[in-house]
């Protein structure tokens, strides 16, 4: 739930209101999709939640009046290969949203060369994982990678202790999350107390 309300408040409060303005990172989506968009360039979304892929895809096609792909654990074998067919082939299909358990595997989208953690799975191997998606063998541009992070907030605190924790740097993508589960007591204070 922390996660989620950094995402937009709506997943928290579990409401259908998505408006664009109530969310910092979806404000900030759509300056960073202009952009790509004008430059007529492809770009990857990672999220950890289906939930946040449906009002992204909904969010951006009713803004931007254009589709959007959006891969998730619930799509069939048979429509992930029709997906990333299209993305790879069609030139007026720039967004592709993967969750990023879907989304982190035996995927090459070498036409995207933005990669977009809307939200961000806290531990690096995994996060890496998804992102090698675009950098795959046959990719032959640049590719910028974007990570969205609440300011002032558990997310950004998160962030902070995986960047400072060296051991952490080697975790494995087996490894999960679970590393939070060790932390002290006081490590967790700090991560969830409110700043003044």
């Amino acid at each position: 739930a922390l996660k989620q309300i950094c995402n937009h408040p709506s997943q928290y409060l579990k409401k259908d209101d998505h408006n664009p303005e109530l969310s910092g990172k979806v404000q900030l989506l759509f300056q960073l999709l202009s952009n790509i968009y004008e430059n007529g360039e492809k770009v990857l979304i990672f999220t950890q939640f289906k939930e946040t892929g449906l009002m992204l895809e909904q969010l951006i096609s009713e803004h931007f009046n254009q589709p959007v792909l959006f891969l998730h654990g619930g799509t069939t074998r048979e429509k992930r290969e029709e997906m990333v067919e299209c993305f790879q082939s069609e030139s007026y299909l720039k967004t592709f949203i993967l969750s990023i358990k879907a989304g982190g595997t035996g995927l090459n989208l070498t036409e995207a060369n933005h990669v977009i953690h809307f939200d961000l799975w806290w531990n690096p191997a995994v996060e890496q994982q998804a992102t090698d998606r675009a950098y795959r063998i046959g990719q032959h541009k640049n590719v910028m990678v974007y990570r969205l992070i609440t300011k002032d907030s558990f997310e950004e605190k998160i962030n902070e202790m995986i960047q400072s924790k060296k051991e952490l740097a080697d975790l494995t993508v087996n490894t999960g999350e679970k590393w939070i589960g060790d932390l002290t007591n006081d490590e967790l204070k700090a991560l969830v107390q409110l700043e003044s």
